[in-house]
């Protein structure tokens, strides 16, 4: 029977919420306040810990620093429970590695919901690293083999970020760098008038995040969860410093950096001279080739035509009627939400 840890500093709804999760079979610890909580953990180790944020001598914020840099606590899914509503306070408690956020009042629905989904989650991740995988523990194995930078290998615990979430927003500080494990993530930038242009897509075996980073500027953009995603945090400090001593790691993140600024100079040439018909063939090229290989290959192009529409730079409208043209010409074919590229060597040489 799956154990759940649950802090919370008012009697009766820790007294509630514990009997409501008892009926659904889950085995219940509970504390009144933080430091009892991360106490019980360490006797105890739970399956899932539910956490105030606004406690007495400890609070959420802290109880989730500890689990995250405790080497017996580390991996444990981590529900924030709170009556604070405020888009900051979610933010900081995201930023700190928690995997949801359920705000009181809340229906009894929607918990249950939050703790069989995470636990679900959380038990059916892959045990088996793929070939992606093997490149994110090669740099952490570095990282530790580089100084003493032990919370590198501490904190492999993927954290899932539901779909549309965001991971930060522009002008957030830069504090860790991202590994995208599964799922998709996108970096886009937004106009005073509320028009999006995606300037970057990364799926697994990915990191971003690390020019602001290099930079020591806050994030000049914002990144968003495209679909539902597991990304590894890399702290800043561990980041910077595994650069100064791993020259190895430096030259490949300045790679990594060459091919981004390269790859924005590309698309504001396009913007800026490129027929839309033109910039909507090159884009879906550079998807199909991303996935070339991969078991998302087989799925086709899968992103909204809001998404994709940004991508290219222009209105769902136009994205829309240049597909159909597309679509008649044999070169695609079309279902809602999915392309799948029948002729790339024809939309590559095409002069439109």
């Amino acid at each position: 029977m799956l154990t759940i840890l649950l802090i919370e500093d008012h009697q009766i709804i820790r007294e509630n919420t514990a009997q409501l999760l008892e009926l659904a079979g889950y085995t219940m610890q509970t504390a009144e306040n933080g430091e009892v909580g991360v106490q019980l953990a360490l006797r105890d180790r739970p399956d899932l810990v539910i956490c105030d944020i606004m406690m007495p001598v400890l609070d959420g914020y802290g109880v989730l620093q500890i689990f995250n840099q405790h080497p017996q606590l580390t991996g444990i899914p981590f529900i924030f429970l709170t009556a604070k509503t405020d888009r900051a306070d979610r933010r900081r408690g995201m930023a700190l590695g928690a995997d949801d956020y359920l705000s009181k009042p809340f229906e009894k629905a929607d918990l249950l919901s939050a703790v069989s989904g995470r636990l679900s989650r959380f038990q059916h991740l892959k045990p088996e690293p793929n070939p992606n995988d093997e490149r994110l523990h090669q740099f952490l194995d570095e990282a530790q083999q580089a100084g003493d930078l032990a919370s590198l290998s501490l904190d492999r615990k993927p954290h899932l970020i539901r779909k549309k979430q965001d991971i930060y927003l522009e002008g957030d500080e830069s504090t860790r760098l991202y590994y995208v494990q599964s799922g998709r993530v996108k970096t886009v930038k937004t106009t005073d008038a509320g028009k999006e242009l995606i300037v970057g897509l990364y799926g697994p075996g990915e990191f971003f995040g690390y020019l602001p980073l290099l930079q020591h500027t806050p994030h000049c953009d914002s990144a968003i969860a495209v679909d539902e995603a597991e990304l590894l945090y890399i702290p800043k400090d561990d980041f910077m410093a595994l650069l100064l001593r791993n020259p190895d790691v430096g030259q490949q993140f300045v790679r990594l950096l060459a091919g981004q600024v390269s790859g924005q100079a590309e698309q504001l040439l396009a913007l800026a001279y490129s027929s839309i018909r033109r910039r909507v063939a090159d884009t879906l090229v550079q998807l199909h080739e991303q996935q070339a290989g991969t078991e998302a290959a087989d799925a086709g192009i899968q992103l909204t035509r809001d998404d994709m529409a940004a991508m290219v730079g222009t209105a769902p409208e136009s994205l829309s009627r240049t597909l159909n043209e597309f679509k008649q010409a044999g070169l695609i074919a079309l279902s809602p939400n999915t392309i799948r590229v029948l002729e790339p060597e024809k939309l590559r040489r095409a002069h439109w």
